[in-house]
């Protein structure tokens, strides 16, 4: 199972909660299944069917370019991340 880690921002959704064990092969069906779980997060988290724009999904230790495609190994960490921006 994957544990994903719950922005702050998310944390309404899923009652104060910061992280919860998903069992997913990709990170779409991660997504889909913390939709079942906490209704109303997936539209958070997706937009026509891709990630957010500035919103990133790090798996592991890398930034998945695969978007919603992405491969998760078992017990892997995810960590949904908003972009940041400045100079």
């Amino acid at each position: 199972m994957a544990k994903v880690f719950i922005p702050f921002q998310l944390r309404k959704f899923t009652n104060g909660v910061p992280e919860v064990d998903v069992p997913a092969a990709t990170l779409r069906e991660l997504v889909d299944e913390l939709e079942n779980l906490y209704p109303g997060i997936k539209d958070r988290l997706v937009k026509d069917d891709k990630l957010r724009p500035g919103l990133s999904a790090v798996v592991g230790y890398v930034a998945t370019r695969q978007g919603l495609r992405q491969k998760l190994d078992p017990d892997v960490e995810v960590h949904f991340v908003p972009a940041v921006s400045g100079g």
